[in-house]
């Protein structure tokens, strides 16, 4: 199980592809780990992710999938 405080003082950031849009997710990335959360309700949870199911997600969007 990945600890949550790893991601305590991490730099959040939402994709350039929603900077207008409120509705979409932020991601923060730390060394092994990132983790995702609601913009707009940064307390409703995070998810994490190791580094390297985080890629292999963004190669299957890129897909298409």
């Amino acid at each position: 199980m990945i600890d949550r405080h790893v991601l305590a003082n991490a730099t959040w950031f939402k994709s350039s592809y929603s900077a207008t849009q409120d509705a979409c997710v932020e991601v923060a990335m730390v060394p092994g780990v990132v983790g995702v959360r609601d913009t707009k309700n940064h307390n409703s949870g995070t998810l994490i992710f190791t580094n390297t199911a985080w890629a292999n997600f963004l190669t299957h969007l890129k897909a298409g999938h």
